[in-house]
């Protein structure tokens, strides 16, 4: 999902929003979002260097109430990126927390690590606390990444679920989520699930779900499939807004049958248009393998109009989803729904050579 990428970089370029990115590829976009920040980081004029040459002449005190009084947030934050990591935490740490939480939302990110690794642990917590009392999760998620475990423990005891979601969504180095949601055990885990469905966060669910694997996504979809079904019709109204079905349909399919049933009993798939959308999602994803197993188990009426989305398709893309059915031997869950098309659809279904082959 771009869209947390995008706002990364309407942050950088200081716009409000850039969402001609949306559509386009993340990492594509993660990468031009690097590329900014290198451009802006490294052709800071040649004052800065001064400014930095300047502080390493004075005691971190009488350095920090300059950074605070003289120069403010943003330009401390690019003075720092010019000191060595050491100076820079040493400066930082006669810094009022409320000034640090501003100005790190415009560190280069390249520093982060270093600097944050030479910070007092207790310092680093408070840091934290202060950007999510700030609700400002897009730099908190650029922070997480380099934060040690025993820190993020503390750190995750003093926010509140939606300011964890919210920094999940945007953390730069996704890799470090499955780490994330082994300190904050299963029970916590659940809480926040119920958190996106309080809040309708559920596309910055979806990702940090999209971010993880094996049982760690088991249990998302399993403690999400769990939730009443109002919070379910809201997340899949959400999903066939936003177009978000190649995030979503992964999950369901790692449901077991009764939670499988659950979520085809939900009011919100009997929606002809809701169903049109992901066929079509499916279509253009291939994600019949995901899409079939919750289709087996949808009521008739609703099948029938899956079905008929299906006989609606284009010969290409008809013969595709019998070549996919085919090579994931899923002849078992498609065969019911040919048996629901028309007569016009049952011919073409059965004079694909796919179809042939199977026979």
């Amino acid at each position: 999902m771009s869209r947390a990428e995008a706002e990364k970089v309407a942050r950088l370029l200081g716009e409000e929003e850039l969402g001609f990115l949306t559509g386009l590829p993340t990492e594509d976009v993660r990468r031009f979002r690097e590329q900014v920040s290198a451009v802006l980081n490294d052709g800071a004029p040649e004052m800065l260097d001064r400014i930095a040459a300047a502080t390493k002449l004075v005691p971190a005190g009488v350095a920090a109430a300059i950074s605070q009084k003289a120069l403010g947030p943003r330009l401390a934050a690019a003075v720092a990126g010019r000191l060595e990591a050491g100076r820079a935490a040493d400066i930082i740490a006669k810094l009022p927390v409320s000034f640090t939480a501003e100005a790190c939302a415009h560190l280069d990110p390249r520093k982060i690590a270093a600097i944050v690794d030479r910070l007092d642990e207790g310092l680093v917590v408070r840091i934290a606390v202060a950007l999510a009392e700030k609700r400002d999760h897009l730099t908190m998620g650029r922070f997480v990444g380099h934060i040690r475990d025993q820190v993020l423990g503390r750190i995750l005891e003093q926010v509140r679920d939606e300011d964890v979601l919210k920094a999940g969504f945007y953390v730069d180095q996704p890799e470090r989520l499955p780490r994330i949601l082994e300190l904050m055990g299963d029970e916590r885990l659940g809480s926040v699930v119920r958190a996106a469905a309080a809040g309708g966060l559920w596309e910055e669910a979806l990702a940090v779900a999209a971010s993880v694997g094996g049982e760690q996504r088991l249990r998302i979809a399993e403690l999400t499939a769990r939730l009443d079904g109002a919070d379910l019709d809201s997340l899949v109204r959400v999903t066939h807004a936003e177009g978000l079905w190649e995030a979503l349909l992964p999950l369901v399919a790692l449901l077991g049958e009764e939670d499988r049933l659950a979520v085809a009993r939900l009011e919100s798939l009997r929606d002809p248009r809701v169903l049109g959308g992901v066929v079509g999602a499916v279509v253009a994803t291939g994600l019949w393998g995901e899409f079939l197993p919750l289709v087996g188990v949808l009521p008739e009426d609703a099948r029938k109009v899956v079905a008929d989305g299906a006989a609606a398709l284009g010969d290409a893309e008809l013969d595709a989803l019998a070549r996919e059915v085919d090579k994931r031997d899923l002849w078992e869950l498609v065969l019911p729904l040919v048996e629901l098309m028309g007569e016009e659809g049952k011919e073409r279904i059965f004079a694909l050579p796919a179809f042939q082959d199977q026979s």
